[in-house]
């Protein structure tokens, strides 16, 4: 690169004047094929799975870089990765400067490669806050860019003014091992499950028809571990046109917060039930259809139950986001303990939803599938 090139930022005097705006143009510009690369050659394969990898020489190299992509390009890059031996005092001076001065860069995840992660590596990035993560060559090729995704999705709500998400916090390692027993067991019970169920589905399906007119199935997006969005299944046990009459039940909401906190709205003998929901709902039976989210992947057997949109996104300040660490269930703590019962606030709900994403494993996952039975039952028609 010629370092006599000049470099024009008049947009970043507009974006000083306007923030917020210049955050949302830039990850809407954001290419999602270009990460910086300073101080390593990485594989073919880490390139080709993460898109073009734009290597560049130094820290001031790669300041100007993704200056000039801003000024004449209108984008930013999708991430910037330096490996260690290109981090040096001088370094990290120079880029916290950088953020410091120029805002709307702060929304691209930086990562620090390293060969083999350690205490001191992990004590080196604590110390410098506009490092997001570490990352190893193996992660570069198998996983990257989902990594990428996922720490952008949590620096654009960190930029976006009124909206924050909980500060980077030492979680609890989970095991390997207990990943894959825990898909695995989802993989057998789910093909086993929908095997075994479909022809009590089916006469369901039949009912839910004969009753009255619409669909059978009631699909809407949900969202999942770290707030990614799916479509959720379950027999539909409303009227169809239930959605359109939510606003006028908004008095009867079981967890009514006086508009301040968390949304969570939950009708006591909710009268858009029918009655063949009635009892589909008391009986957990309405839920046989999310044994399919089960086989996709987008759900376990066990964790926190998805929650609609309109929820999920009350749920992204630093008091509640830790919720969404843990994988979607059809079952889980919060329907054990608390499923029915009138009495639970919101505050209950999210803090066992919190307790369950600290310390779920597979055999506290086996240990809370033993006693679901024993919830399925509810008193309340919610």
């Amino acid at each position: 690169m010629n370092m006599s090139t000049p470099v024009i930022v008049a947009p970043l005097n507009t974006a000083k004047q306007n923030a917020a705006k210049n955050v949302n143009e830039a990850i809407a510009q954001s290419d999602p094929r270009l990460v910086l690369l300073l101080g390593y050659r990485p594989a073919t394969a880490a390139g080709s799975a993460s898109g073009k990898m734009q290597q560049v020489n130094n820290t001031l190299d790669a300041q100007v870089q993704v200056l000039q992509l801003l000024n004449r390009d209108r984008i930013v890059p999708s991430a910037i990765i330096v490996h260690q031996s290109a981090l040096q005092a001088d370094d990290c001076v120079s880029w916290s400067r950088f953020f410091e001065l120029h805002t709307i860069f702060r929304t691209i995840p930086f990562f620090l490669l390293v060969d083999v992660p350690g205490e001191s590596e992990q004590a080196f990035v604590k110390k410098h806050a506009f490092i997001d993560e570490l990352v190893t060559p193996a992660c570069m090729q198998q996983r990257l860019v989902s990594k990428i995704n996922f720490v952008k999705k949590l620096k654009r709500l960190q930029n976006v003014p009124g909206i924050t998400v909980p500060p980077v916090r030492e979680v609890k390692k989970k095991s390997p091992v207990d990943a894959v027993l825990k898909r695995s067991l989802d993989i057998v019970a789910s093909s086993v499950g929908l095997l075994v169920a479909s022809p009590f589905m089916l006469i369901i399906a039949a009912m839910i028809r004969m009753e009255s007119k619409g669909p059978i199935f009631y699909a809407s997006p949900r969202a999942g571990r770290n707030y990614r969005v799916f479509k959720f299944y379950k027999f539909r046990t409303m009227v169809p046109d239930a959605d359109k009459q939510l606003d006028k039940l908004k008095h009867m909401n079981q967890y009514d917060t006086n508009g301040n906190g968390p949304t969570f709205i939950k009708v006591s003998n909710d009268p858009r039930i029918t009655r063949l929901g009635n009892f589909l709902r008391n009986s957990s039976l309405d839920e046989l259809p999310q044994l399919l989210n089960v086989l996709r992947g987008d759900m376990s057997l066990v964790g926190n139950r998805p929650l609609p949109l309109y929820e999920a996104t009350t749920l992204t300040t630093d008091d509640w986001a830790e919720r969404f660490l843990a994988p979607a269930g059809i079952t889980g703590l919060w329907q054990i303990s608390k499923r029915g019962k009138k009495e639970m606030s919101v505050e209950e709900r999210i803090n066992l939803d919190i307790d369950y994403a600290g310390k779920h494993n597979f055999m506290y996952d086996m240990w809370l599938i033993v006693n679901t039975p024993f919830a399925l039952i509810q008193k309340d028609n919610v």
